[in-house]
């Protein structure tokens, strides 16, 4: 195909603003604090609901009371 009255210029390469911005979308959260601590937390935090069981006295995984303190403790992030 010929060029039309010679303005016929090869392509470049652009960033554009839209791959700045996508690319500090993936690389900013990784260094952000706030993502350290949500992922201690969510690690420290036990991913189960309470249900309500009839305890046959035979289930000593099963605590007494929803509330009884399981897994890692979340002291660390009292004391900050």
């Amino acid at each position: 195909m010929t060029p039309i009255l010679g303005f016929h210029q090869p392509l470049k390469s652009v960033i554009n603003p839209s791959d700045v911005w996508g690319s500090q979308a993936v690389i900013v959260p990784t260094l952000s604090p706030y993502t350290k601590y949500s992922l201690m937390i969510n690690r420290a935090t036990p991913y189960n609901y309470p249900v309500p069981l009839r305890d046959d006295g035979n289930m000593p995984d099963v605590p007494s009371h929803p509330q009884d303190p399981q897994g890692p403790s979340l002291e660390w992030l009292k004391r900050l």
